[in-house]
């Protein structure tokens, strides 16, 4: 089985960077969405260090011109689209810098999902499949939804109410699944990280962690 991907999302301080790299995280997540609790300012974003995981800006109502800005001021590697963003958007950002999200509750099956992800994946480098019908956060788990089949066109992610208790059962049971993304099952608050719950979870995705 191949090593999965693990993004942690909604990160504000530094020493929860810096743990996160530790651990072994690929991918760090700043959220760019002024309603979330986790929101930062692309200039606080851009002082803290990732210290080797690709950073990610999560981006909700944003088009094109201010997620463009908001790459280049937060140094930010790849634009995470959580907001239905059009093709023609993707395409001006660079595919290679796309996380597409999707939301597999509005689709009546299998089917209609892979179709839908057909259509993004030529603009898309990974998909997020996240809980819920819309934005992100929900803390909820995707269960009773249409999932894709190990032939999906793109790696993707698996997000929503991920713990370090329930993540390896939830990759384990999504055997075309690339890799995971967690956040609020890794706070002790919002936007505040516990340190011990990364290590865990690094720990039961990858069997061990070193410091």
């Amino acid at each position: 089985m191949n090593v999965p991907l693990v993004k942690i999302c909604g990160l504000r301080r530094q020493e929860d960077l810096d743990c996160a790299a530790a651990a072994g995280a690929d991918f760090c997540g700043f959220i760019f969405h002024p309603a979330s609790p986790r929101h930062i300012d692309p200039v606080a974003a851009a002082a803290l260090d990732s210290r080797g995981p690709r950073r990610v800006g999560v981006f909700v109502r944003q088009g094109v011109a201010e997620i463009q800005t908001i790459l280049r001021v937060a140094r930010l590697d790849m634009a995470q689209l959580h907001g239905d963003q059009s093709p023609d958007c993707a395409r001006a950002l660079g595919a290679a810098r796309i996380i597409r999200v999707l939301w597999p509750a509005r689709y009546p099956d299998q089917a209609a999902l892979e179709a839908d992800m057909a259509r993004h994946a030529p603009d898309a480098a990974l998909f997020l499949l996240d809980a819920g019908m819309a934005g992100g956060g929900s803390g909820r788990t995707l269960s009773g939804v249409p999932l894709p089949g190990p032939n999906a066109p793109r790696p993707w992610l698996l997000a929503g109410g991920l713990t370090p208790d329930n993540v390896s059962r939830a990759l384990a049971a999504c055997p075309g699944c690339g890799g995971v993304d967690m956040n609020s099952g890794l706070e002790s608050a919002p936007g505040c990280k516990d340190h011990q719950k990364i290590r865990a979870a690094l720990t039961a995705l990858r069997g061990q962690y070193h410091e």
